[in-house]
């Protein structure tokens, strides 16, 4: 879902865009990577990225060398957690991220629904789709609590951390 959202977000301002998930085994329950590409002008490209500009990870625990395949030193990963982006060197020289989605989503009256405000986050750190575009277009998918998604993505894009070397593209 997070990454329809985030594909029409793009698409809203103009952009082509290409999306695609891969799931495990089973449908329900298991990880699930979602590839996205966006440009200026048509993509004929139909393949996996192979070399992501962004990871985005929104369960922590599942984040490891499988994830960061392809991964190379301008790549920002970003992480759902309440851990500073320092605590996560173990893979190496990578410009991390870290917002606490969780905390965003309780105090947004959602649980533990994180990923309105992990977009919110990816939006402030890559510099796009612009905060205005992605809280309309959250708000218009939610299926409900349609204000408190829209106010997890703008918390998000407010409460992100990164490393001294994640600079914020603005």
């Amino acid at each position: 879902m997070a990454g329809d959202v985030l594909a029409e977000a793009f698409f809203q301002e103009g952009k082509y865009v290409q999306a695609f998930s891969s799931y495990g085994g089973a449908i329900r329950g298991t990880p699930v990577l979602t590839a996205i590409r966006v440009d200026d002008k048509p993509i004929r490209l139909r393949s996996n990225i192979d070399h992501p500009d962004a990871v985005v990870c929104f369960d922590s625990s599942l984040m490891g060398p499988a994830l960061l395949e392809g991964s190379g030193p301008d790549t920002v990963v970003l992480l759902n957690s309440a851990l500073e982006p320092e605590a996560f060197t173990e893979w190496g020289d990578l410009r991390v991220a870290t917002i606490d989605g969780i905390a965003i989503a309780q105090k947004n009256g959602l649980g533990r629904i994180v990923n309105s405000a992990v977009l919110g986050a990816f939006a402030r750190i890559m510099g796009a789709p612009s905060l205005d575009v992605l809280a309309r277009v959250v708000y218009e998918v939610s299926p409900r609590k349609n204000e408190e998604n829209a106010q997890c993505a703008r918390d998000g894009y407010e409460m992100v951390k990164m490393m001294a070397s994640t600079a914020v593209a603005e």
